[in-house]
């Protein structure tokens, strides 16, 4: 479905909560949990999912340079784990899910040292 209605500076927008955990909030200014107002809308004018979500991340919330530790491959690394409204990602279509008002998306690494 094409828009064609004139995108202003003030998008509509898909609030939604983001959480790091086992070491991972530390890519991420050592914030645990960020509540995003997220355009609606990617870049290539679809609707807004888990795939632009970790663009949106790495471009615009992480701090460093330390995306290598958070995406391999333009998607997230394996060792991580997703949770969408604590459910699977995998279940949900992975970076193809869109994302919905109030979701809540949960980033878990899952690699330790030892």
């Amino acid at each position: 479905m094409n828009v064609t209605e004139p995108v202003g500076e003030h998008m509509d927008t898909v609030l939604i909560t983001v959480e790091f955990t086992g070491g991972l909030e530390m890519l991420f200014s050592n914030k645990r949990k960020h509540s995003l107002p997220l355009p609606a809308v990617d870049e290539k004018g679809g609707a807004s999912n888990l795939a632009y979500l970790v663009r949106y991340l790495c471009d615009n919330l992480m701090s460093g340079c330390k995306k290598e530790l958070f995406v391999l491959h333009d998607t997230v690394r394996p060792g991580i784990l997703v949770l969408v409204n604590d459910a699977d990602w995998e279940l949900e279509g992975e970076g193809a899910y869109v994302l919905q008002k109030g979701d809540n998306i949960l980033f878990v690494s899952t690699l330790h040292g030892g």
